[in-house]
């Protein structure tokens, strides 16, 4: 056996920056026909639930019972793809004409951080973080007036979600894939159906899929 060794060289990670976005409208129960989210500044994630409720018997505590968690999240960014309109309660009369307060469509969404180290820096690989099952609420808008200290307008959505289903686990609306860990070559097939290529489109694969592609191939 072996003492413990904290912040040892090359082992003190963290991660920053939010890159590749990517909004991926549903269709008939699949996330087709993906596109670039550019302007994408940050996204907060907030996930909820997994509170304890104490049951008490004979005169003791008895048990915890642990709530349900949700996946929620704060999407903030400069503008959105015109695709994102639908799910933002937006529909289009005729060119250029859009009305306001209309159902807003379920989609999923992709992007990136950087993981670093204090070896390699933020060189060392990054994070894909894909979100299933999204609804935004409406989002609030702030127009002001131009002056000496101009900024561009932030808008900002907030995101509930429902859970898809995974073999081998609960249902979940956020997935994770770590470029530091995940199988190289495999990790380039999931990034041409995330991302497309000459021949695809860019599609979300649910969990399920992703799990099969990602699995190491046996030696």
């Amino acid at each position: 056996m072996t003492a413990l060794v904290w912040d040892k060289n090359g082992e003190r990670y963290y991660e920053t920056g939010i890159e590749k976005g990517v909004y991926y409208p549903i269709g008939t129960g699949n996330y087709e026909g993906g596109v670039a989210w550019n302007g994408l500044t940050s996204v907060t994630e907030s996930p909820s639930g997994a509170e304890a409720t104490a049951l008490y018997a004979d005169n003791i505590k008895y048990l915890n019972l642990i709530s349900a968690e949700e996946f929620a999240a704060t999407v903030e960014a400069y503008t959105y793809p015109p695709e994102f309109a639908e799910a933002n309660g937006e529909k289009e009369l005729v060119k250029g004409v859009r009305i306001g307060q209309q159902t807003r469509s379920m989609f999923g969404m992709s992007y990136v951080t950087r993981k670093g180290n204090d070896v390699q820096g933020s060189d060392l690989g990054y994070i894909i973080h894909l979100i299933y099952g999204a609804t935004a609420a409406p989002s609030e808008k702030q127009y002001s007036s131009i002056n000496e200290s101009p900024e561009a307008m932030t808008l900002s959505w907030e995101l509930s979600t429902t859970p898809v289903a995974v073999t081998g686990g609960k249902p979940t609306a956020s997935l994770t894939i770590d470029s530091t860990t995940a199988d190289p070559a495999k990790l380039v097939e999931l990034e041409k159906i995330l991302y497309g290529d000459e021949m695809e489109t860019p599609r979300l694969p649910l969990p399920n899929e992703i799990a099969t592609l990602m699995t190491p191939a046996e030696e």
